[in-house]
């Protein structure tokens, strides 16, 4: 050792015990991520907790009504919060530090706690995501029911989120026979002690195959909107909208991408702990970035509310675009008022499940139901005054 003092107090304690042995330096015992990961985790959870939040309030009080998608998502929240909790503990423990910290500076009971508190946050990790996509599904239902394609697509997606969900769940519950919080790092020099009675499977397979499936699933998940998109018969700017809302899911699956890579390198390298701090915070923003690309849709009619009405107001010489008197009118139109590309229409729906954009008679309908129709709604707002220049705005609702 190249010194015998440490301005972390917990190596100069294993100094004094002469835990450390000679080679180890004092300058790579120190070495941390733990504040950057730390602030990285806080971070997103702050973000993901305003953009939840405000979907609520906008679902409850602009839109006055609320869906199964939204307290889902309010759930899963909770379950985030619980995550970042249990992941700030094993980051202060050490968790996160170099191999060797672990091995020579923590206590066995502190290394025993950290692989309990592993255990049960990757639990929480794990039915957070399943809350989470089913909330992504109850919402794809709520705008799709209409189509029975969609509804089809969306209830055998359920069963595959189920159907993957399980063993991911039990491959955690039971990495150790018999079962237990503890997860030995390995048997090779056997430095950890109390674990000879266990036979365990290695954490690098196990998390490895869960975030293959998890993968798997995101890219199921967000292929929902994508085909969506895809078969309604919408122009080019219209669809290029629908897509910004309803498609920022895909960076979840490269943040997915990145936690298997983050898994792979850190089980076959031999300073394997170094990655868990970066790996924590990516499972937050999984998570987290989960969260928000399904609430972003829910946000969109607070922020037209107090932002985008206040410019267009502005812009249009200060009328309304909900007033009749000063010569404006508005429509809404649900999704059964677009209508699919000619060559989806036989397989995806019949005559009485979709109805055409230009249909007079379901638009009326859907006029009179705006109150309590569900789904995207497409509100169109013109001036009277210059309707044969047909300008307008269109605001997204969800």
């Amino acid at each position: 050792m190249s010194n015998t003092t440490s301005t972390d107090p917990r190596i100069t304690r294993a100094i004094e015990a002469g835990r450390i042995p000679e080679g180890i330096s004092i300058a790579w015992l120190e070495e941390s991520r733990d504040k950057p990961a730390t602030g990285a985790i806080i971070f997103v959870t702050v973000v993901t907790g305003i953009i939840v939040l405000c979907r609520i309030a906008s679902r409850a009080f602009v839109l006055r009504r609320t869906g199964l998608d939204d307290w889902l998502a309010l759930l899963c929240l909770a379950l985030l919060i619980a995550f970042v909790v249990l992941d700030t503990k094993l980051i202060n423990i050490g968790a996160g530090r170099h191999y060797q910290y672990l091995m020579y500076v923590l206590t066995p009971e502190e290394v025993n706690l950290s692989e309990i508190l592993d255990f049960a946050a990757h639990i929480v990790y794990t039915i957070a995501l399943l809350i989470c996509r089913v909330s992504g599904l109850a919402f794809y239902h709520r705008i799709c029911s209409i189509h029975r394609g969609f509804r089809l697509a969306i209830r055998i997606l359920m069963g595959v989120l189920v159907v993957g969900f399980l063993p991911q769940l039990f491959l955690i519950i039971f990495h150790c026979l018999p079962v237990t919080g503890l997860w030995p790092y390995t048997k090779e020099d056997n430095w950890q002690k109390n674990v000879d009675g266990y036979q365990c499977l290695p954490w690098g397979l196990v998390y490895s195959v869960n975030s293959a499936v998890s993968l798997f699933c995101d890219l199921l998940l967000f292929g929902i909107p994508l085909a969506m998109i895809w078969i309604l018969d919408l122009p080019r700017k219209r669809r290029l909208q629908l897509a910004c809302i309803l498609m920022p899911g895909i960076l979840v699956t490269g943040i997915s991408i990145a936690r298997l890579v983050l898994v792979i390198a850190g089980q076959w390298n031999m300073d394997m702990t170094w990655t868990y701090n970066p790996l924590l915070a990516v499972e937050v923003s999984e998570v987290g970035a989960t969260l928000i690309s399904l609430s972003i849709p829910g946000i969109k009619p607070v922020f037209d509310k107090f932002i985008g009405r206040t410019g267009h107001d502005s812009n249009s010489g200060g009328h309304s675009g909900h007033s009749t008197k000063g010569g404006t009118r508005g429509t809404s139109m649900t999704l059964r008022n677009l209508s699919l590309r000619p060559q989806h229409h036989n397989k995806l729906s019949s005559n009485s499940d979709c109805y055409t954009y230009n249909d007079t008679k379901s638009r009326n309908r859907d006029d009179a139901e705006t109150g309590s129709t569900e789904g995207i709604m497409v509100r169109v707002d013109f001036d009277m005054t210059t309707e044969n220049e047909h300008r307008g705005s269109k605001v997204l609702e969800a």
